[in-house]
């Protein structure tokens, strides 16, 4: 029952890839977050990295037992249509309006392995539209893996396996039709640790997630992209007259609020947050927390975090991991986070959100 499966992906998964680093949507797997970080090459290579999520067949789950996921074909990556050419969909309504539905995203029985390591135990959650929910529990407990299975960054790891299924507005996006760059595309992801390409410069890091997924912009519609992505990341104002210094030259804060920026770029409909505002100062994680308030009225968030009262000021909906005596992660409850907080159904739940363990 708990032996994991021999491979996570359809064909072998990429040799020696490192964890993700924080490069946005469709980004996260282009370099470690301890790795020294380089301009990106100017299109996508297939099956690697640059690779991005969208959604797949409405979803069941399948046959028992664990699935494969991920697809590293060639020619799995296209080119994308230039920005207001002749032939194509103008991206130059960069930013969505209100008429764009919000994503609702919904785990199933998701259970993980790290090898024979099992470390997730049949998970499902539901995380509405338009609101942040806040993953919370002690250290170890899997909150993490779980973000990453969310847009299928558990999939780099070398021996890593899952079993269920993730729906993005019903669409499973580990069906074997779901290419992997359109779900990290659909489901951005923001980490703990603010890496931004150091050498390039503000303008052209918010630039580098539509470089990579091989979308051509026209000029306009570059500078209203950046100015746009900046101003939903609470940053224009700070650095409109520097946009062409160096991403590296911002205050870690700033550089946490670039790499939202860069997410929001290529118009994710779910935003995943690692710990962002963890190597912060109480300022900057104040201004991160009011940018993820202005945000959710058009971007789904999901947040990590150990901070219980940033859970409490910032979500709607809370979950509660907990991994006890070596088993795996399982979620105790989860629900409105005002009554995660303050009237718990287990008592475990109280103990963890009241400080008496973790």
């Amino acid at each position: 029952m708990n032996a994991p499966p021999a491979k996570l992906t359809d064909s072998a998964p990429p040799a020696a890839s490192p964890p993700a680093a924080d490069l946005g949507p469709g980004l996260g797997a282009l370099a470690s977050p301890d790795a020294a970080v380089t301009a990106p090459a100017a299109g996508p290579s297939p099956g690697a990295a640059t690779e991005v999520l969208a959604p797949a067949q409405a979803g069941a789950l399948g046959p028992a037992g664990p699935r494969v996921g991920g697809r590293a074909a060639s020619g799995d990556v296209a080119p994308g249509p230039a920005i207001g050419g002749p032939a194509g969909a103008p991206l130059a309504e960069p930013f969505p309006g209100p008429s764009r539905p919000l994503s609702v995203i919904v785990a199933r029985d998701v259970s993980a392995w790290f090898g024979a390591h099992k470390v997730l135990e049949r998970v499902s959650l539901t995380m509405p539209a338009g609101q942040v929910t806040a993953l919370i529990g002690p250290s170890g407990c899997g909150k993490s893996t779980f973000l990453r299975i969310l847009n299928r960054l558990h999939e780099l790891v070398p021996g890593a396996a899952l079993a269920g299924s993730v729906l993005l507005d019903g669409n499973d996006i580990y069906d074997r039709g779901h290419r992997t760059q359109d779900a990290r595309k659909d489901i951005g992801m923001v980490f703990q640790r603010p890496n931004p390409f150091p050498a390039m410069s503000i303008y052209d890091n918010v630039l580098a997630g539509l470089k990579l997924t091989g979308r051509r912009v026209g000029r306009e519609a570059r500078d209203l992209i950046v100015e746009g992505s900046l101003t939903r990341a609470g940053l224009w104002g700070e650095v409109k007259d520097r946009l062409r210094q160096p991403g590296g030259s911002l205050s870690g804060g700033q550089q946490q609020r670039l790499c939202i920026a860069r997410s929001l770029a290529v118009r994710p409909k779910v935003l995943l947050m690692d710990e962002p505002c963890s190597a912060l100062d109480p300022t900057s994680t104040r201004v991160i927390e009011e940018t993820m308030g202005e945000l959710q009225r058009e971007v789904t968030i999901v947040i990590v975090t150990h901070n219980m009262q940033q859970a409490q000021r910032v979500s709607q909906q809370c979950a509660f991991f907990l991994a006890a005596d070596g088993a795996p992660g399982v979620i105790v409850e989860h629900g409105d986070t005002e009554a995660v907080f303050n009237s718990p159904r287990d008592r475990r739940t109280a103990d963890y959100v009241h400080g008496r363990f973790g």
